[in-house]
């Protein structure tokens, strides 16, 4: 064979279908839909009660509830890491409690040395551009940067003396820590849990990407309408043997998510092996053209992701081509990254996310400016509690400037009918102390469970919750609570939008054009291994994985960079000719991974 590259998928881009944009509108319907519930709803669920119920209890049995504020500023950081492996969990959920003390921290100390309000919402804002900035480059994923605006901004607004900081820090640090040991509980009775689902997820991709190269099972390659934040990524024409770019653009970041999660799970075991190998299978099928058979069959992918996501033995799969050589490179590459070098690595990435270049910039300036103008206009208009309209405006940012319109409309609806259950449930609460403990247990456990059906239920237990912490350093009138909590919402949401508007992302178009050209020497990298056949087995492995994670990354950037206005045009012919490019050279890879293994199966638990 040739030492030359190959170049495979260059099509002629004049040819090409036009992309549809993401933005489509700004029609209410699609931003109120409900969605199916997320797989591990419970998990966060259970998690922030049973991390909240013995701090509240036992400030309960001393007399002290007006500490609550602090205890739950430690307990919300177990709504955190969910989909980590347990390894990574824990190094997650300490940055959480550590920064969750230290935005509390500026709060407190700044509301002890000062009571004007206007350096108080400077200094809320301010907070909440640097917790949005920070939460999205660590990628730390949902609430992200919610929790914390709304701990800080809270404390800004409460009474404080400089003498009872160390105290209050002491609360919240050891909550947290509880926190912390309720997240990773979980690891004493299922190790593997995070990666089971995250390879159960790849399957169920894999399955829906073969089946529409199947016409026999047209039914599962379209699992109907969902709720979904972006726009459709791409046109939804294809044949029967083209699986179509939202199907595969779906179980490419199904697959990396699991290589990934499978690479920060720690040391290899026997499931982990196992499940390796059905990740193997997974991108198979995800890369492999035309019609699947055989182990990439979408049944046999369906029936193996429902046991592995059960609790019973990880199914053992047969071996596919190249299993052994794959399973080696995973190993070189754990190593790789546990090794100094790919920690320092995974820094510079980090830094280059936060650095002087970076889109998340213009979003940050959306959030100091949205956050300041609504605080300042509550403040203007005489409202006692300016910080709600501070969260309000915060919670609204998103990463481009229609999902941002799809959350204020979310966030408005929810919280109008957020205070008409707070007026529904605040007697109850007020029958006595433990009445009120229980009633923020429930709402806590409520918000978890609705949130992922649509931003804007959840929030409708999420506004309850919120006021009836307010009950625990006394009772106020319900007319005022209602009253200004219905003026920051709408106030806040309309200043915070407004922001998002006059402030333009032209970043987000940049943003794409790097990440094709990323994706262009992926590409190129993977093409010179599958046309030398001396290159090692684990380099063409490492090849498709960093192709397979460019394309991931691509299709991100597009997807967001769709979503901005006042932008200049997007390489839409370029983005999709790349994601095709890529695509096939993906599917040239699978039949040149090397002879097949014949490794012994290691079985499960």
């Amino acid at each position: 064979m040739s030492d030359t590259p190959v170049r495979l998928g260059r099509p002629s881009v004049r040819k090409l279908p036009q992309l549809p944009s993401a933005v489509r509108g700004l029609a209410p319907a699609s931003a109120l839909r409900l969605s199916r519930p997320s797989d591990t709803w419970f998990k966060p669920a259970l998690s922030v009660v049973v991390a909240s119920a013995v701090p509240h209890l036992t400030l309960l049995a001393v007399g002290r509830l007006d500490l609550i504020v602090y205890t739950m500023a430690g307990s919300l950081c177990a709504l955190y890491g969910h989909g980590l492996p347990y390894a990574r969990r824990a190094r997650a959920v300490a940055g959480v409690v550590l920064g969750m003390a230290a935005g509390l921290a500026v709060s407190l100390v700044t509301a002890s040395l000062t009571g004007s309000t206007a350096v108080l919402i400077a200094v809320g804002a301010l907070l909440a551009a640097v917790q949005k900035v920070l939460c999205d480059a660590t990628r730390i994923g949902p609430p992200g940067h919610v929790i914390f605006t709304f701990v800080s901004s809270a404390a800004l607004f409460a009474p404080q003396r400089l003498g009872q900081i160390p105290g209050h820090l002491a609360l919240t640090l050891g909550a947290g820590a509880f926190a912390w040991l309720v997240a990773l509980a979980p690891a004493l009775v299922r190790r593997e849990g995070p990666e089971r689902r995250a390879v159960a997820r790849a399957l169920e991709a894999a399955a829906v990407c073969a089946a529409a190269r199947d016409p026999r099972d047209r039914s599962a390659a379209n699992p109907g309408p969902r709720n979904r934040d972006a726009a459709d990524p791409g046109p939804r024409h294809h044949n029967a043997a083209d699986p179509g770019p939202r199907h595969r653009n779906a179980a490419a970041a199904a697959v990396h998510a699991a290589w990934q999660c499978l690479l920060a799970s720690g040391r290899p075991t026997p499931v982990r092996r196992s499940l390796e190998r059905l990740v193997v299978h997974a991108e198979e099928a995800f890369v492999a053209p035309g019609p699947a058979t055989g182990a990439a069959h979408p049944e046999r992918l369906r029936a193996w992701a429902a046991m592995t996501r059960g609790r019973g033995p990880v199914p053992t799969p047969p071996p596919a081509p190249g299993t052994a050589d794959e399973l080696y490179g995973i190993d070189a590459e754990r190593a790789v990254l546990r090794a100094r070098e790919g920690r320092r690595a995974a820094r510079r990435a980090l830094l280059r996310r936060l650095g002087p270049g970076s889109p998340l910039l213009p979003v940050a300036v959306r959030t100091l400016i949205g956050c300041a103008l609504a605080g300042y206009l509550c403040a203007a208009l005489g409202v006692g509690r300016p910080y709600w309209a501070i969260v309000t405006a915060a919670s609204l940012y998103q990463a481009n400037i229609t999902l941002s319109w799809n959350r204020t409309l979310q966030r408005t609806l929810g919280n109008l009918l957020g205070v008409l259950v707070f007026a529904a449930v605040l007697p109850v609460s007020r029958i006595s102390p433990l009445a009120l403990v229980c009633c923020c247990l429930f709402f806590g456990f409520a918000a978890e469970a609705l949130i992922t059906r649509n931003y804007w239920l959840g929030s409708v237990a999420v506004t309850p919750m919120a006021l009836l912490v307010l009950e625990f350093s006394g009772a106020h009138p319900a007319g005022e609570l209602i009253g200004d909590r219905v003026l920051d919402t709408v106030l806040g949401a309309a200043t915070g939008f407004l922001a998002a508007a006059l402030v333009t992302n032209r970043r987000a178009t940049g943003r794409v054009e790097q990440a094709l050209d990323a994706t262009d020497r992926a590409r190129a990298a993977a093409e010179r291994t599958v046309a030398d056949p001396a290159a090692a087995p684990t380099e063409r492995d490492r090849t498709r994985r960093a192709l397979t994670a460019s394309l991931v990354e691509l299709r991100e950037a597009g997807d967001t960079a769709a979503g901005e206005w006042w932008q200049r045009a997007l390489p839409e012919q370029r983005l999709l000719a790349a994601e095709r490019a890529g695509h096939r050279t993906l599917a040239a890879t699978a039949p040149r991974r090397g002879p097949a293994a014949h490794a012994p199966s290691i079985g499960a638990e």
